[in-house]
């Protein structure tokens, strides 16, 4: 993707993988869930770390654990046991609030699905986090507009979802998890629901803006011509992270 704005600053320090401590770091996480038969084992000692500036790709099946995996490494769920760590700060011990200050600030999460809230523009759902975290309106909007026009969406910030395509929306999406200048960017298959054409410019744009910026990157897919675009691709097995 060539861009059409200077390039955002969506992290802070100096860029690359070796310039500071990974962005995510799991360390022995285990996570087991209560099913008729007893419990069924899902991790059982997954290692990872990322770095900043780095893109991983994590091609797993379904039922091997990887929404478990991005839902603990987002913090959205606590493992059973394993450390999590975000932009070097233990995370497993926090209370419920510092978690979401974490959150809130260090992490964007891309879905499969844009979530968009319909009701506003373009322009307003980028500059939402950015009010929630208690930026003034007018930073927020002129941060908005930055990233809407990094990813040529400079002319549609006053359209609603509605009026956008998917390639579109998905970008608008992007633009609202690095909105906050975090550290680390999950995505969950966020071109699941994309043409190729449309997915491959997508992939584009996320990957100029981890170049771009230094945040680190774990991209969820199954589509393998992606994965193979990206700095590392792992997957699950019997509980564990492995390097392909």
């Amino acid at each position: 993707m060539t861009a059409t704005a200077s390039s955002p600053q969506t992290a802070r320090g100096p860029k690359g993988a070796a310039a500071r401590p990974p962005v995510l770091r799991l360390t022995g996480i285990r996570r087991s869930f209560a099913e008729a038969e007893g419990r069924l084992d899902i991790l059982k000692g997954a290692d990872l770390s990322i770095g900043a500036g780095e893109m991983v790709a994590l091609v797993a099946p379904s039922g091997t654990g990887k929404s478990t995996l991005l839902h603990i490494a987002g913090l959205l769920e606590r493992p059973d046991a394993g450390e999590v760590h975000v932009a070097g700060q233990a995370c497993s011990g926090l209370s419920d609030d510092a978690r979401t200050a974490i959150r809130r600030n260090d992490i964007g999460f891309v879905y499969q699905f844009h979530h968009l809230l319909p009701e506003f523009t373009a322009l307003e759902n980028v500059m939402m986090p950015q009010m929630i975290a208690g930026l003034p309106k007018p930073v927020a909007g002129e941060r908005a507009q930055e990233l809407l026009a990094y990813m040529r969406l400079g002319a549609r910030a006053s359209h609603r979802p509605s009026e956008l395509s998917g390639g579109e929306q998905q970008r608008v999406a992007i633009a609202r998890a690095v909105a906050n200048a975090p550290r680390l960017l999950l995505l969950d298959e966020p071109t699941g629901n994309l043409d190729p054409h449309t997915a491959g410019y997508v992939f584009d744009a996320v990957q100029a803006l981890v170049r771009a910026s230094g945040v680190g990157a774990l991209f969820a897919t199954h589509n393998m011509e992606l994965a193979a675009r990206m700095d590392r691709v792992i997957t699950l097995r019997d509980g564990l992270v492995l390097d392909l």
